[in-house]
């Protein structure tokens, strides 16, 4: 999205993520000054705990279709800088991408 990321992610302690978000919103924040002399980042970030497979799925879903909501694109895998990575269901199956909900 052009103005904001969505990760989804796994763990058993906040602490690591909040390290991680540091380090990355750090190094891309850098890069980015230096090519566009202008802030990227905001100084905070906003979390949420999944608690259950059908959440992931849900969440997975929404990040997926995000761009075609915003009428970026048509299909959510058009999305030039969505990730490559698949959301497993509690079947092991892939979560497809649903643009409008």
């Amino acid at each position: 999205m052009p103005d904001h990321l969505h990760l989804l992610t796994s763990g058993t302690d906040s602490r690591p993520l909040v390290r991680f978000v540091q380090h990355f919103k750090q190094l891309s924040g850098y890069a980015y000054k230096q090519a566009t002399g202008a802030n990227l980042w905001q100084t905070s970030f906003w979390d949420r705990v999944l608690r259950s497979d059908e959440d992931l799925v849900t969440t997975a879903r929404y990040i997926s279709g995000n761009p075609v909501r915003a009428g970026l694109v048509e299909q959510a895998e058009d999305y030039l800088f969505r990730g490559r990575g698949r959301c497993p269901t509690s079947s092991r199956r892939s979560v497809p991408a649903q643009g409008h909900s």
